[in-house]
């Protein structure tokens, strides 16, 4: 046996060495899933009593998750018979293999919609002088006027910076003045997007979607500007709206084919249609989830393309991944830092050939400076000494990525021909189809996010009581757009802390903590923490006899007062300080906790609820609010 240098062996170095490896794994058997089963058995059932022990498949069921738009996440995934395939060949789960940017791996495109031309134009050269590689600009009445497109630009080489136009109201005239700007510029080399998506912009406005243009643009493209894409495949706006994975990645699809369609009976192949096509996708902080999506699309994708007859090696689909708008938070906005980078990572290792990463302050307004840069450099960092682009797939043959992958793509195509059985993608968004399928999911994920099973830090989960708002240039109105409405997940949760802002005083709940710090530490904390999540301040009183801690919570004007400690104190004393506060005034007494802890019978007459870890934290605090006499 041959043995390279550096061989370990027992003992101490030069002395006592033998020819025994140092086997850090090799002694132990390999176990099987029944031998990880009897290990969960073991921790489940570490406290039940006797006789009432979960069995395997309960055990399981506690263990195993399901999303809000039903994706079954389970505790423990196996090799499994799913092929994996090869990178930059059919099926394209494993990506495309285009490499935008040879320094970064993807192309790093910032978006830029502030109306000032001077200040917009420094920011595209301080842009790509430091490390983006394409422009991305938003048109339009409440973002950048198509007729300065050109002045923005002066400064810009079209045929090294790939540039891109997007607009929600007037895509026509986006795409017109990136056009005239690449001929005024001779630009024969230019690479980018036109922008054109008939139903993104329909989605967002509510009117009836005009695809007729397309087809010309696309012809355009061709003829004129090789290197340009006409058209864009946006799922932004149902990502924006509530739309689940599933539903995201069904849309689009749906959408692609709508458009392969139309391309179609006006004489543009399917090859060359594919082509043209770039989509669009939202990214988030369910990084795991992110990254099968994107490998879910090219998937189906190339399923589209095989099914038209599109040559294998140009089925892949190229896509722009922007973090997700919908996930960003007003208050605590610095964690969207945070929520950007794991998104970002998501986006990448997830095979996006462009990604985007949205300022941390773009809930508050149009990113500074400051913003711009960090949510650049949040890529370069990833890219350059991350060196995440330099590895292809590097979640391939996960066990778990590989099933979430195929859970998706499976699920996303029956929703696709539910969609084409409805009549496609424009008769499924006119007719309420679309609007129906995301407010299932936002229903459900409204539950999750009040009841904090989806906590948002720094927002339902440690609030930060003494925020300093952050400044930031407000966004040029916009015009009134009938479709689909927008919404950002902390809302919610924002909306209960603007509702406490805007009271004459702040408003307050009186915690009564009883016993010892060892007996109420806990609930107080928990208690003092959900509160801030609504704006609540806290005052508190440690111990006492139930007429003294009555007399303090009258001194201190209370109008709601929560008991906070252990069980074993609550049984002793919480019935009585409760009726102690109530005879003092008090008008609503809560219990952190269960009322069942005081094994009172007649607790319900005395103890007006409870807090505890799972409830409606939104219904709940919206109550107490009410009950103080808060405005709405």
């Amino acid at each position: 046996m041959v043995r390279p240098e550096g061989w370990l062996r027992s003992g101490r170095y030069g002395e006592g060495m033998t020819d025994t490896p140092l086997l850090l794994a090799g002694d132990f058997a390999t176990p099987s899933t029944a031998d990880w089963e009897v290990e969960v058995l073991k921790v489940l059932n570490r406290r039940r009593p006797e006789g009432t022990e979960l069995t395997v498949e309960q055990a399981m069921a506690r263990l195993r998750t399901t999303t809000a738009d039903g994706l079954r996440i389970e505790p423990l995934y196996t090799e499994s018979d799913i092929p994996l395939g090869h990178p930059g060949v059919m099926p394209f789960t494993r990506g495309t293999m285009t490499k935008t940017s040879p320094g970064t791996g993807w192309d790093v495109r910032q978006l830029h919609e502030d109306p000032d031309v001077a200040y917009t134009k420094a920011q595209i050269l301080a842009d790509l002088e430091r490390g983006a590689t394409s422009v991305w600009l938003r048109l339009g009445p409440d973002a950048i006027a198509p007729s300065d497109l050109a002045a923005l630009l002066d400064d810009v080489d079209p045929d090294l910076a790939p540039i891109s136009v997007s607009s929600i109201d007037d895509q026509l005239a986006a795409a017109k003045a990136l056009a005239a700007y690449f001929t005024a510029k001779g630009a024969h080399h230019a690479a980018g997007n036109f922008g054109l998506d008939a139903l993104a912009s329909a989605a967002r406005t509510g009117a009836a979607a005009d695809l007729g243009p397309q087809a010309e643009w696309v012809a355009k493209a061709l003829a004129e500007f090789p290197g340009v894409r006409a058209l864009t495949v946006d799922a932004l706006p149902y990502d924006d709206a509530g739309a689940g994975d599933v539903d995201q990645l069904a849309f689009a699809i749906a959408t692609g084919v709508a458009y392969l369609r139309d391309l179609e009976a006006a004489g543009i192949s399917p090859d060359k249609a594919f082509g043209q096509l770039v989509f669009r996708v939202s990214a988030n902080t369910d990084q795991f989830t992110t990254i099968a999506r994107l490998r879910a699309l090219r998937r189906l994708w190339a399923r589209v393309g095989e099914v038209s007859g599109v040559p294998a090696n140009a089925r892949g689909a190229v896509q722009h991944a922007v973090t997700s708008w919908r996930m960003v938070t007003r208050d605590d906005p610095w964690v969207n830092l945070l929520r950007g980078t794991i998104a970002t990572f998501a986006a990448a290792v997830g095979g996006a050939e462009i990604v985007t990463t949205l300022p941390f302050d773009t809930a508050w307004g149009l990113p500074n400076e400051v913003s711009r840069r960090l949510a650049r450099n949040t890529q370069l960092v990833a890219a350059e000494e991350s060196n995440i682009g330099r590895v292809t797939d590097p979640a391939g043959g996960s066990w778990y990525v590989e099933q979430l992958t195929d859970q998706l793509a499976n699920k996303a195509w029956a929703t696709f021909v539910e969609i084409e059985a409805a009549g496609g993608m424009v008769a499924a968004l006119s007719s309420g189809l679309v609007a129906d399928k995301i407010a299932g999911v936002s229903t459900e994920r409204a539950k999750r996010l009040a009841t904090r099973k989806l906590p948002l830090t720094g927002v339902s989960m440690f609030p930060k009581a003494d925020e300093e708002p952050v400044t930031a240039k407000p966004r040029p109105a916009a015009p009134a757009r009938a479709g689909l409405a927008p919404h950002r997940d902390a809302e919610i949760f924002e909306a209960l802390r603007d509702r406490a802002a805007a009271a004459a005083s702040k408003p307050e709940v009186f915690l009564a903590c009883l016993g010892s710090r060892r007996d109420f530490g806990g609930r107080e904390t928990f208690t003092a923490a959900l509160l801030g999540v609504g704006g609540i301040v806290t005052p508190s009183s440690e111990g006492g006899t139930p007429e003294e801690i009555a007399a303090k919570a009258s001194a201190a004007g209370a109008k709601f007062v929560i008991l906070c400690s252990s069980a074993k104190v609550y049984a002793d004393q919480a019935m009585p300080v409760a009726r102690a506060l109530k005879a003092s005034g008090v008008g609503t007494v809560y219990i952190a906790g269960r009322k069942k802890e005081t094994g009172a019978a007649d607790v319900d007459d005395v103890i007006d609820g409870e807090v505890f870890d799972g409830m409606d934290v939104v219904a709940f605090l919206g109550e107490a609010m009410d009950r103080m006499g808060v405005a709405k």
